[in-house]
């Protein structure tokens, strides 16, 4: 209903058959046009001048259109729905319709499965409850990309007439992805709820694969449980409800053999499969209390594992060869698939374990469970050295592989969140927790700071190691100032020469003569001027050009209390220029005193004894050298020279020493 209030009259009405209206939107850039949102996800636009509807956008959200609002002066539409997602909407079409420019959108209903895709560490896969399959980058939005839902096939379903619903496939329950050969075919394949066939995805191009899984002669019952993709990408293996374990050919799509004997690897559910690196073996866990090892290329069983429970969930960290999995209760074993033999059990959880991840270098395992703790574990000293208490229950946890970010999928949550591993921004201390440890319940990272963790921070900020200036007496420290500040010391003259003008400046063309005047109503000129000037003297006094400097006054206080740091301090602020300047105005020609001199030597000695500005002791002094030719102070500085000479003998000695050493060690090695 159109209502003009300042008449109080009804203008006009509209009824649209999608039901009650959520949203209203008046475009501002001219048209006359209202939008209007349903709970369908349709949205519906009316000529308000012809009074009837003029287009339609009918899907444009997934569930109720949440908001609508019309851009000032632009044509453009920005909506939101309750499918967690904002579009941008242009109207360019002829007949005044829209098309979709901008899209930001997550999962609708709260992600269970998150695995990071790719060796960079950018791009989290992330399986949903909406049935949709999308990456998510941890650099910018821009780089997200949402893979879609799975469909039936289409030759089945034109026959039998399914609605759009129907012909979506079921939400994800596991899936497995690899890099290596995903630019030449699939390389995802993942396993839905209640269905035996698995389906493959196509990374690049942001859609469901050629293929569907389904192993021929399996029970009608049986529901794909396991996946997982060899190293090299040509191969799927997928384990079953069944008992059954197959393996595919990820180009051909085609059947590659089942493990065990009567194609049944296992007297119950397959709930985990895992394959090393070199498609040597492959591992599988089942309810049946076992894990068993196979050989790949003949598919036989080579050694089985009793464990204490059955298995839960299972994962395989290639490069180290250490297999962790999660038993029904609570408790976690870690197998070495070279001894194969159980070398840690941990212990700690009160709930399902149900999810777990692998630190890059195999050092650590993450476990998080539905007791809403998440669990780092030492695999080398096999103790707890980290574990904090979560709002939520976390379902998927995954590690970066550059071991920079932990990401986490919690319980009736749509966003995957992603903590800071604080081990590569400083040290931190992974002692052991006591068995009684109680975690302390942490907020999950949001887009806004909290002051807690800003007070934190300044806390960090104050307990920053600082190095000392000088780490032994015996050792030689630079200075940290960079090269050009004492390395063209020595070639001021070859800088001048070269920076010298082509052409001498030109005189400014003489000004216009006019005689000074005697301010007042009566122009009078002024010659008192003239009369001062011949009265005063040509001859300046040698106190106006024998100024000090402040590196002078400084210098000449330091040699009194011994202490040479505030004009060494002065001297590192210098460009070569002033410092230039500086030296010679040391020098009994530039106005200075004998005392300045011998100030500048002892100040020398001072660095050289103390070993801390090395380089710096020695551009100054060639510089100082450079610029005073003179012989009066002939004994203090030979007695500098000797020290010098000791000095770098000492140095030469160690020089020796280490390519010495470094000789033999190559030699011997190599």
């Amino acid at each position: 209903i159109i209502h003009n209030i300042r008449l109080d009259e009804t203008l006009m009405s509209f009824t649209q058959d999608w039901g009650p209206i959520s949203t209203l939107a008046f475009r501002t850039d001219g048209p006359p046009i209202v939008a209007s949102g349903s709970p369908q996800g349709h949205i519906a636009f009316w000529d308000l001048e012809r009074r009837q509807l003029v287009n339609q956008q009918r899907h444009a959200h997934r569930t109720a259109v949440a908001g609508a609002t019309f851009l000032h002066g632009e044509p453009l539409l920005v909506t939101n729905g309750a499918d967690n997602a904002i579009k941008v909407w242009i109207f360019d079409q002829e007949g005044g319709g829209a098309r979709l420019l901008r899209c930001r959108q997550g999962h609708s209903a709260p992600p269970t499965t998150i695995h990071h895709h790719g060796n960079d560490g950018k791009n989290i896969l992330s399986a949903g409850q909406d049935r949709t399959l999308q990456s998510f980058s941890t650099v910018h939005e821009r780089f997200n990309k949402n893979l879609g839902h799975g469909a039936k096939k289409k030759e089945k379903n034109k026959k039998k007439g399914l609605s759009y619903e129907e012909l979506r496939l079921p939400a994800i329950t596991a899936f497995a992805s690899a890099v290596t050969r995903q630019s030449d075919w699939d390389g995802i394949v993942a396993c839905h709820r209640g269905l035996l066939t698995t389906t493959t995805w196509n990374y690049h191009r942001c859609t469901m694969g050629a293929h569907q899984l389904k192993p021929t002669g399996a029970r009608r019952d049986a529901i794909a449980t396991a996946v997982d993709i060899t190293s090299c990408g040509n191969f799927a293996v997928i384990g079953s409800s069944c008992g059954r374990v197959d393996v595919y050919n990820l180009q051909s799509g085609l059947h590659r053999g089942c493990y065990g004997d009567d194609e049944k690897a296992h007297n119950g559910v397959v709930r985990g499969v895992a394959t090393d690196t070199l498609n040597q073996l492959i591992l599988t866990s089942g309810s049946d209390w076992l894990l068993k090892f196979w050989r790949f290329k003949t598919k036989k069983q080579e050694e089985e594992l009793k464990l204490n429970a059955a298995p839960a969930s299972m994962r395989l960290h290639r490069d180290s060869g250490m297999t962790a999995v999660a038993l029904d209760d609570f408790t976690l074993v870690v197998v070495d698939i070279e001894t194969r033999r159980v070398v840690r059990k941990f212990a700690g959880h009160h709930g399902n374990i149900t999810d777990m991840t692998f630190s890059p270098d195999g050092r650590w395992l993450v476990t998080v469970a539905m007791d809403c703790t998440i669990r780092t574990w030492d695999l080398p000293s096999g103790c707890l050295v980290d574990c904090f208490l979560v709002a939520a229950a976390p379902v998927g946890v995954s590690l970066s592989p550059t071991g920079d970010f932990l990401a986490t999928a919690h319980v009736d949550s749509l966003g995957v969140f992603l903590w800071t591993n604080r081990s590569l921004c400083g040290s931190v201390g992974l002692r052991p927790l006591p068995a009684d440890y109680q975690p302390s319940e942490e907020v999950l990272p949001g887009v806004t700071a909290e002051e807690t963790e800003q007070e934190v921070t300044s806390e960090e900020a104050d307990d920053v190691f600082q190095s000392a200036e000088q780490l032994g007496a015996e050792l030689v420290t630079l200075s940290l100032l960079p090269e050009s500040r004492w390395k063209s010391l020595l070639h001021l003259d070859n800088i001048k020469k070269r920076n010298k003008p082509s052409a001498p400046p030109a005189a400014p063309p003489t000004a216009p003569f006019f005689l000074p005047t005697v301010p007042g109503l009566m122009p009078r000129f002024e010659l008192s001027l003239e009369t001062k000037q011949d009265t005063q003297s040509k001859v300046l006094p040698w106190g106006s050009l024998a100024q000090k400097t402040e590196f002078s006054s400084v210098l000449e206080a330091a040699l009194q209390s011994g202490s040479f740091d505030e004009p060494l301090s002065l001297l590192k602020d210098c460009g070569p220029a002033a410092l230039s300047v500086e030296f010679t105005g040391l020098t009994s020609e530039g106005g200075g005193a004998n005392k300045l001199f011998l100030a500048f030597i002892q100040m020398i000695d001072s660095l050289l004894a103390s070993g801390r500005d090395f380089n710096l002791a020695h551009a100054y002094l060639a510089l100082f050298l450079q610029v005073n030719q003179s012989a009066l102070f002939f004994y203090s500085l030979l007695r500098l020279s000797s020290k010098l000479e000791a000095g770098w003998a000492e140095l030469q000695a160690s020089f020796n020493q280490s390519l010495c050493l470094l000789s033999y060690t190559k030699s011997a090695l190599l």
